[in-house]
C-alpha cells in the first residue's frame, strides 16, 4: 500500500516530468517571431537570426530616415551601411546555416517602426533546460518512493 506522501510525489513527480517533456517538444526545429518593435529618435536595434539553411525571412522597416546593415550567411543578402527614407521591406532567404546580422540606427525625427516575421533555430540551452526538468521531476518521484519502504523519523 502507497502512503499519501507517496501517492502525492508521484502525482507531481509526473506532472514536473510532463511539463518538461512537452517543453522539450516544443523547443525541436524552428521558431516563429512576429517582430513590432518601435526604436525612438536617435536610438539603434540590433538583430543577430540564427537560422538554418532554406528559411525565409522578411522585415519592414518604417520611419523618417534610418540606416541600415545587413549581413546574411554564405552568399545571401547583402547590404552595406546605407542610409533610407520612409520604407524599407527586405525579404531573404537562408542560404546556409548561420546567422543574420542587421543593424537599424533611426537618424529621423520620429520614432522607427520595425515589424516581420523571423524564423530562428532553437538556442540548444532549452534543452538543458528542459532535461533538467525532467530530472527533477525523477529526482521527486524517486524520493516519494522512499516513503513507501520506511518511514524516517520526523515524518
Amino acid at each position: 500500500m502507497l502512503s499519501k506522501r507517496t501517492i502525492i510525489g508521484l502525482i507531481v513527480g509526473s506532472a514536473i516530468i510532463a511539463i518538461g517533456g512537452a517543453s522539450l517538444i516544443q523547443h525541436i526545429g524552428t521558431i516563429t517571431i512576429n517582430e513590432n518593435h518601435t526604436v525612438e529618435i536617435g536610438g539603434s536595434a540590433f538583430y543577430t537570426i540564427p537560422a538554418p539553411n532554406h528559411i525565409d525571412q522578411s522585415m519592414t522597416i518604417t520611419g523618417d530616415t534610418f540606416d541600415i546593415e545587413l549581413e546574411s550567411p554564405s552568399d545571401g543578402l547583402q547590404i552595406p551601411k546605407t542610409s533610407i527614407k520612409d520604407e524599407v521591406t527586405l525579404e531573404w532567404t537562408h542560404l546556409a546555416d548561420g546567422e543574420t546580422k542587421i543593424q537599424i540606427q533611426n537618424t529621423g525625427n520620429k520614432e522607427l517602426s520595425i515589424t516581420g516575421v523571423l524564423i530562428r533555430s532553437s538556442d540548444p540551452i532549452w534543452f538543458t533546460y528542459d532535461f533538467m526538468v525532467i530530472i527533477s521531476g525523477m529526482v521527486i518521484i524517486g524520493f516519494s518512493m522512499g516513503f513507501t519502504l520506511r518511514k524516517p523519523k520526523g515524518f
